[in-house]
């Protein structure tokens, strides 16, 4: 009985802890969070099997998860680039280089998914 109220407590824990994540991104991220805490509530148990086979998985999750949103902040980071050249053409008063270059950073804005 004791084993079973330690998994209620993780897995309403572990819901409670990620909650903000899951609202925010509903992809690897949530994966990751669910599978670690079953690799966790299985660990206390004793099941070290179980608990490596989760463990392994939200690993997985959690690389998705990262590869996803550094690709994200690649686009951010050349929107901010293009942002700050469009900012010092308009400056000079080239007008016509400082659209194409405001145009770039809002397709990299697009593409960031943001």
């Amino acid at each position: 009985m004791r084993t079973i109220s330690a998994m209620i407590v993780t897995g309403t824990l572990a819901f409670f802890i990620s909650a903000p994540v899951l609202a925010s991104d509903a992809g690897h991220t949530s994966e990751a969070m669910e599978h670690a805490g079953k690799a966790q509530a299985h660990g206390e148990m004793g099941h070290a099997k179980e608990s490596l086979e989760h463990a392994k998985e939200s690993l997985a999750h959690a690389k998705a998860a990262r590869d996803d949103h550094a690709a994200s902040h690649k686009h951010m980071d050349e929107a901010i680039k293009h942002l700050e050249e469009a900012i010092k053409h308009a400056d000079m008063g080239h007008g016509s280089e400082s659209a194409k270059h405001t145009e770039e950073a809002m397709k990299h804005m697009r593409q960031s998914g943001h």
